[in-house]
């Protein structure tokens, strides 16, 4: 009988003390810090439609229709962004990046999911009015406003020596 009752006691114990120790642990309060740091990226929030290029692994150049969906989340603390490019009616591109501050000043993670199942999570940065993430040490993408108001993005391959250009794109805000 008494077994019972002790399983009974640690069961209630259980039941009614865990959620509290396990909601006592998390912070619902917003972090205007974290919301100060991704207010750089806001620029991008919106609709884009474009145009690019990007040379494929076979070294040939490749034109592009590209369309991005871009949604500040979580009270302007994640920037969400959806990108569908395609070519002669087939989607050629398909990723979604969540992007969200690192601790350090200026530092961002950008985490990926493409089409084909890859993802990933990559160092970015704001730099100079530019948006600077770096999937690799030897390949980065820098998306800026133009002149014109336009998302501008370049893709570029580090050969040890130099900057090479792969990929360019360029999406009016609808």
């Amino acid at each position: 009988m008494k077994r019972r009752q002790l399983k009974i006691a640690l069961l209630a114990f259980w039941l009614v003390g865990t959620p509290g120790i396990l909601f006592a642990q998390v912070n619902y309060e917003l972090n205007p810090e974290v919301q100060r740091k991704m207010s750089s990226l806001v620029f991008l929030e919106g609709k884009w439609r474009g145009s690019g290029w990007m040379i494929g692994e076979d070294r040939t150049r490749l034109s592009f229709e590209q369309e991005e969906l871009v949604t500040m989340k979580l009270n302007g603390t994640i920037l969400e962004i959806e990108g569908v490019g395609k070519a002669n009616g087939k989607t050629v591109h398909h990723a979604l990046a969540i992007v969200q501050p690192k601790s350090e000043e200026g530092g961002f993670d950008f985490t990926s999911f493409l089409q084909s199942g890859l993802k990933g999570t990559y160092p970015a940065r704001w730099e100079e009015g530019k948006f600077v993430w770096q999937p690799t040490e030897q390949v980065r993408y820098i998306i800026q406003l133009n002149e014109k108001g336009q998302w501008f993005e370049i893709g570029e391959y580090h050969t040890g020596d130099k900057w090479i250009q792969f990929f360019e794109m360029t999406l009016d805000k609808l």
